[in-house]
């Protein structure tokens, strides 16, 4: 974990990323780059409109003075950041500083979505997620310290999630956390307790997976049964895989991982699969 990106919008939601970043990278001895994607008007991003020259140094002087007033923060003190400004879309300003810097974890805000909102618009922390190939920790409220001593990693436990697992096995080791391997049972896919144990026990065969345990929890349906179980156990940390489904398959199918990123109210990390 030697390079952590933090996108921010200024808000408190990537405040409150920001400080969870630096507490990482304080534990780890980390460098922390901060992104901020100007979200200038359409008529302005158009390199062949030579007249909105003004405009747009106008926005690139108002975000550098948001940078200069964040780096007034009194959690700031002392830290170092690197900072940037990217003229795309989040997410390709974000791919575009994952593959420059190297980075390994990204931490990122999010107040969530729902309704038809969440529906039709998505989030920007949601497209990060189903776009990134970097895990992503997305982080909801204010966390004054970070400590996670109790990681639930929800899957299917198919053959595709194992690579999923091997990253999240390796962020685990690095915070020092239990991983709770979790296999939520529900009324559409029944599976006895043998068959999911079975399931289970040949999903981790010969993956090196260490301080970890097998769960089964049933519910009446997946998303419930992670939180559920989560809060159960007193977990700090939900972890999953994401498919990174794009366009109508994403809108037709959905995605559990983009689910709890948007509705859980506790941490969420996901790993590309």
């Amino acid at each position: 974990m030697k390079r952590i990106l933090v996108p921010t919008d200024f808000s408190e939601q990537a405040e409150n990323a920001l400080k969870v970043a630096i507490n990482l990278a304080k534990q780890h001895h980390s460098e922390i780059y901060v992104l901020h994607s100007m979200e200038m008007p359409l008529h302005l991003s158009s390199s062949s409109n030579s007249g909105s020259l003004p405009e747009s140094l106008y926005f690139i002087k108002l975000a550098e003075k948001r940078f200069n007033d964040l780096r007034e923060k009194d959690y700031l003190k002392d830290i170092a950041l690197n900072e940037a400004i990217g003229h795309n879309e989040i997410y390709e300003d974000i791919e575009s500083a994952c593959k420059k810097n190297k980075i390994d974890l990204i931490v990122m805000g999010s107040n969530g979505a729902s309704g038809f909102k969440e529906m039709f618009v998505g989030s920007n922390t949601e497209k990060v997620v189903r776009t990134s190939n970097t895990p992503v920790l997305v982080i909801k409220n204010n966390h004054p310290e970070f400590n996670i001593t109790d990681f639930v990693f929800a899957t299917d436990f198919s053959d595709e999630g194992r690579g999923a697992l091997t990253k999240a096995q390796k962020f685990a080791k690095k915070v020092d956390a239990k991983m709770h391997l979790l296999y939520v049972n529900t009324p559409a896919g029944f599976k006895t307790s043998v068959q999911a144990q079975e399931i289970m026990e040949n999903f981790v065969r010969g993956m090196d997976v260490e301080n970890y345990s097998l769960n089964i929890y049933n519910d009446t349906s997946v998303e419930k049964g992670i939180l559920n179980f989560t809060h159960f156990i007193n977990a700090q940390l939900i972890g999953m895989g994401t498919h990174g489904r794009k366009g109508i398959s994403h809108f037709l199918n959905g995605s559990i991982s983009e689910d709890m990123v948007n509705h859980a109210n506790m941490p969420v990390i996901t790993f590309k699969i």
